[in-house]
């Protein structure tokens, strides 16, 4: 959005914060952020607010300025299909219009009394696996073409890099006595996740003669080089799911995050292509279950041709679904709030 053009008042990185209770220690600092923020917009006085994501923090921002006047929109639909449903009175009183990524959002919307437009996936749009065919993006960055490779994506927040980037250095550690052999290969986010990142593997880099190359950005690259995932939940697994990559999902929090979280959960799975599939199409494994023998078992299952041509099979459909020109839909609903 800034090489865009727009103007920036306070970085994403102000809101990247995990769990609940990390976000108790923090909730002093975003109320005053969005109070801030809230004034300002005030001041302005915009036709039309549009908070992306972050729902938590927008939903409260955008109740406030409607409340004053300003209409509202919301991209990217809070998760009330995986918990937290009484949380759609909360947007029927913050949002004039939501803008919906999934297919499935729409009739709960609609039951809802809430307007909304289902738009498609920005994901599905700029994700083609069959412009990033496995032996020339390998090449491209220079992995060793016939080695079985593993794409390891612990995560784009520091804060999920320290809760999880020791099981991954042990997950491949374990993997190595299995199968020395392997090759894994590391997209960080950014620059600063890539040093942390550094400091967090070790040996395990390629530079030090270990396993592991690591890359800055590149990570649709890395994954369409690779012949496994190992994941963390979250938006990543969608774009695993994409470019039709078998995956082993994993993650770990706070014991107290993770209570307050399962007592919420409507769905049996927390990774993204086993509730767009409605059925357990890759592994999950979450706190206890998430060692590095479990996940490494898993991830040699994934290796096997029958059952990545298998996952791979399944995944192809769900792109057909959801690229559907997200950027022109948004726009065109925009345009219309725009002209009420």
């Amino acid at each position: 959005m800034s090489k865009a053009g727009l103007q920036t008042w306070v970085g994403i990185d102000q809101l990247s914060v995990r769990g609940y209770a990390e976000v108790l220690r923090e909730l002093p600092r975003l109320l005053k952020l969005r109070r801030d923020i809230g004034r300002r917009i005030l001041a302005w006085q915009p036709n039309l607010f549009i908070g992306v994501d972050a729902p938590d923090f927008n939903l409260g921002l955008a109740r406030r300025l409607r409340r004053d006047g300003v209409r509202t929109m919301h991209f990217v639909g809070p998760s009330v299909w995986a918990w937290r449903a009484k949380r759609l009175e909360r947007i029927r009183q913050s949002v004039d219009h939501m803008l919906l990524i999934f297919p499935f959002e729409k009739p709960l919307y609609d039951a809802a009394g809430i307007p909304a437009t289902y738009v498609g996936h920005p994901l599905a749009d700029a994700i083609d696996p069959d412009r990033l065919p496995c032996a020339q993006t390998r090449a491209a960055l220079g992995l060793d073409p016939g080695a079985p490779t593993i794409c390891l994506m612990p995560g784009s927040r520091g804060s999920e890099i320290r809760y999880m980037a020791a099981l991954f250095a042990d997950t491949v550690r374990w993997l190595m006595q299995m199968k020395a052999d392997l090759r894994f290969v590391l997209p960080a986010a950014n620059q600063a996740l890539a040093v942390e990142l550094r400091g967090s593997l070790g040996d395990l880099l390629e530079p030090a003669g270990g396993p592991v190359t690591l890359l800055e950005g590149r990570s649709h690259e890395a994954i369409a080089a690779a012949d496994a995932v190992l994941v963390a939940s979250g938006t990543a697994t969608l774009e695993v799911a994409l470019l039709r990559k078998p995956m082993v999902i994993t993650y770990r929090m706070s014991p107290l995050s993770y209570r307050l979280m399962r007592r919420m959960a409507l769905q049996p799975w927390v990774g993204l292509p086993n509730i767009l599939c409605g059925e357990s199409v890759v592994p999950e494994l979450l706190q206890e279950q998430a060692t590095p023998q479990s996940l490494g078992q898993a991830l040699l299952g994934m290796l096997e041709p029958a059952t990545r041509d298998r996952i791979a099979s399944r995944l192809a459909s769900l792109r057909d679904s959801m690229a559907i020109g997200c950027a022109r839909r948004a726009a065109l609903a925009i345009q219309a709030e725009l002209s009420r």
